[in-house]
């Protein structure tokens, strides 16, 4: 079986950075999205990009002794961007409740609209690149009235998919692929990650997935740093 690196080496062409930014979602929820999303804010940085990170609603958070809640992907987002954005700005929207954005909101008596993570998702920077990570996955609900590809749609960011590299991985992958696509976005690359230390000797989801798909694909080992995928600034 070929290593990630071989493959990466043999059939992957680098991404030429887009100016405006990216939309990160996944295949599924729990893929992984927050460590990429982190990795790929700690690489464009090296480029000198002006970068904002996003992850404009976020449940399940934890609350401080204070009584705050505390968004843990959207702490880590600002940490991989070297605390240049306030918390309240990475993250408005807020929720204890582990449940998809809206019916956490729900429960605590709010309301979420696509018009608020569109809002929140605003540029500080006329020049900066935006970095925003979505909840779950493409087809996940949001906001009230809005699933993660609506606001990917509005956004108009290319997307990068997360994708847990497991048996299924490769089914998982073109399905969410041709969901961007029939929603008529950019597809800047798949991003397999394994998530588990040890997965199937035989199976290689990298070299299948490149039968059947036209975009770059990259691999991110187990609690590896993600390759280099970006080349230059377009």
């Amino acid at each position: 079986m070929l290593e990630v690196a071989e493959l990466l080496e043999q059939n992957v062409i680098m991404i030429t950075i887009h100016n405006s930014g990216y939309f990160i979602t996944g295949s599924d929820t729990d893929v992984g999205k927050t460590y990429v999303t982190c990795e790929i804010v700690k690489q464009l940085s090296q480029f000198g990009l002006v970068l904002e990170t996003r992850k404009p609603a976020e449940s399940g958070c934890e609350l401080d002794p204070s009584g705050t809640m505390v968004p843990a992907d959207g702490l880590k987002l600002q940490a991989a961007n070297q605390y240049r954005e306030n918390i309240d700005r990475i993250t408005p929207y807020k929720f204890r409740a582990a449940l998809a954005p809206h019916r956490a909101a729900r429960i605590e008596g709010r309301q979420l609209l696509l018009k608020h993570l569109i809002d929140a998702c605003s540029q500080d920077d006329c020049n900066s690149t935006m970095i925003v990570e979505g909840a779950g996955g493409f087809y996940s609900p949001l906001a009230n009235d809005a699933l993660n590809a609506d606001l990917a749609k509005w956004l108009q960011l290319p997307a990068i998919i997360v994708i847990n590299d497991k048996i299924g991985a490769v089914n998982q992958a073109l399905l969410t692929i041709q969901a961007i696509e029939n929603s008529g976005l950019t597809i800047a690359a798949i991003i397999l990650n394994q998530l588990e230390p040890n997965i199937a000797a035989d199976m290689n989801n990298i070299e299948d997935l490149l039968k059947h798909c036209k975009h770059p694909i990259f691999g991110c080992g187990y609690q590896q740093a993600l390759p280099l995928i970006f080349n230059a600034i377009g």
